[in-house]
């Protein structure tokens, strides 16, 4: 069966739909979103079937992985003590255009940190994927949806995402024309913040 395409708003996303995607999502589904810089593609991560799928679809590995969380609180579910300094820094840059890279705690499902201590974690300033992790109850995966283009490195139309992906997902949300500029990675797992991808954040506006 061809994937559904779900046209969603992201200043006032209906219940309704979010509520039927998110139905999806607890059966192992997988999703293509908008996030507040390009489009992602992700499942529920404590699914481990519906995680292998989005490595399979993606060509990745598991490690390779970040998951969306609904704001900071959670992200300390799922993270060892953050330091003081962290702490500050990630309140004032989330929600925003930032992957962090965080020690893991017992919570943070096996399948992304087999190999090592720590996971990528999300907080987009877009209220799609957080109004889906908050109905969910758990965060989802994410991981970019690339384009072959050489120029334009990130798939930005929603309906050409579609034609591509229609028949290896099980959602496409249509959330308007996505960016093409990914978040940057920051990774705070040890003493000092390391950018290790530059992105569409500049974690030096919050430090």
């Amino acid at each position: 069966m061809p994937a559904e395409f779900i046209r969603l708003y992201e200043e006032n996303p209906e219940p309704h739909k979010l509520d039927q995607i998110v139905k999806v999502l607890r059966n192992g589904g997988v999703v293509i979103y908008p996030t507040d810089t390009v489009y992602g593609i992700g499942c529920d991560f404590s699914n481990t079937k519906a995680v292998q799928r989005v490595c399979q679809i993606k060509n990745t590995k598991p490690q390779a992985l970040s998951f969306i969380c609904y704001d900071l609180s959670e992200i300390s579910e799922y993270t060892k003590h953050l330091s003081t300094p962290v702490f500050k820094v990630m309140k004032k840059a989330l929600p925003g255009p930032f992957t962090f890279i965080l020690e893991a705690s017992s919570k943070a499902p096996k399948v992304l940190n087999a190999k090592k201590k720590t996971v990528g974690i999300r907080v987009p300033n877009n209220n799609i994927p957080r109004e889906l992790v908050k109905r969910l109850g758990n965060p989802i995966i994410t991981t970019s949806i690339r384009d072959e283009d050489e120029v334009i490195e990130y798939s930005t139309d929603p309906e050409l995402i579609y034609e591509k992906y229609e028949n290896l997902v099980d959602i496409v949300i249509d959330g308007g024309y996505g960016g093409n500029m990914p978040s940057t990675v920051v990774d705070c797992s040890g003493d000092y913040f390391e950018v290790i991808r530059e992105g569409l954040g500049d974690i030096e506006e919050f430090m």
